[in-house]
């Protein structure tokens, strides 16, 4: 359930509700006068894992600190970047209040820059806590029951960040058939920009998936319409880039733990262009062989 805590200064984003949903939009006119600020750079992020205690361990690793660590590259980045996105799994098992209010704490030094920070839920996390946390005090809107979904327009892109949380410390993700039936309508009716879908569960085509259980019917749909060009995703805390017939598919890395050894944590700088766009991984181990490592998308015609 994508939720957003928008800029300390409204001139930076506009937000209006377009259908029912939240639509925010990255406006270059105005950012033009802000000094350091990319309308076409994203900082992207998942699976922060953030327990109410910031000393806690798993796996070997304090998800507070690795979580203060990019949040600090993010903020040094220069140009800054339009928004940061998450996607998914914020809390660390079960969604507990105190998550979410020392992931409130952690976010904070990207509120107090200015810089909105967009939210979707994972399977460990509680809708209820979280919205009485992080959305306190700030209104939301939906066009589907249940689910909330955000739509961020920016320049070269519009982001679609959807909802697959289902039950809460449960792994199997779902959308709906509801959501995906606005999906398709609403990428049919948006045509002139490319769009960029993200959502917390992975594809996984198994008959028991421990992913999406709707892959194929979501995997189908966003074929279907050329303008899509870039599925994001985290949950399975594995960093890779593939295809699936000319849709580009991205397996973001955790923020907090890794379940393999070897496999990089951190962070992933997006910077939009018109034809693509490229990615570089921020690794929070920058001995990590794979930090730095860019990996440029080229929008199929």
């Amino acid at each position: 359930m994508p939720v957003s805590l928008p800029p300390i200064s409204r001139r930076r984003f506009l937000t209006h509700v377009i259908a029912g949903t939240a639509t925010v939009i990255v406006a270059p006119d105005l950012l033009a006068g802000e000094q350091n600020r990319d309308p076409r750079r994203f900082a992207l992020f998942s699976d922060t894992h953030i327990a109410g205690d910031r000393n806690t361990v798993s796996r070997a690793t304090n998800m507070a600190a690795n979580l203060s660590q990019v949040v600090d590259e993010a903020l040094g980045l220069s140009p800054s970047p339009a928004a940061v996105l998450v996607s998914g799994d914020c809390a660390f098992t079960r969604g507990q209040a105190a998550d979410y209010d020392t992931l409130s704490q952690l976010v904070k030094p990207l509120h107090a820059a200015d810089l909105p920070i967009h939210f979707a839920l994972g399977n460990h996390d509680n809708r209820a806590r979280f919205l009485d946390v992080i959305k306190k005090g700030h209104p939301h809107s939906t066009p589907v029951a249940g689910k909330y979904i955000t739509i961020v327009e920016s320049p070269l892109a519009d982001w679609f960040l959807l909802d697959s949380l289902d039950q809460t410390n449960k792994t199997p993700g779902v959308l709906g058939a509801a959501q995906l039936k606005w999906l398709d309508a609403t990428l049919a009716q948006r045509t002139k920009k490319p769009a960029l879908v993200m959502v917390h569960h992975n594809p996984d085509p198994r008959p028991k998936p421990s992913g999406l259980v709707e892959t194929k019917e979501l995997l189908a749909l966003l074929v279907k319409h050329p303008r899509v060009k870039t599925l994001f995703f985290g949950h399975s805390h594995h960093w890779d880039v593939r295809r699936h017939q000319k849709l580009h598919l991205v397996n973001l890395p955790a923020v907090a733990y890794v379940f393999a050894k070897g496999e990089p944590n951190g962070w992933v700088d997006a910077k939009l262009r018109a034809d693509g766009m490229r990615l570089c991984l921020n690794c929070i181990d920058k001995q990590h062989p794979k930090h730095g490592q860019i990996v440029d998308l080229n929008w199929p015609t």
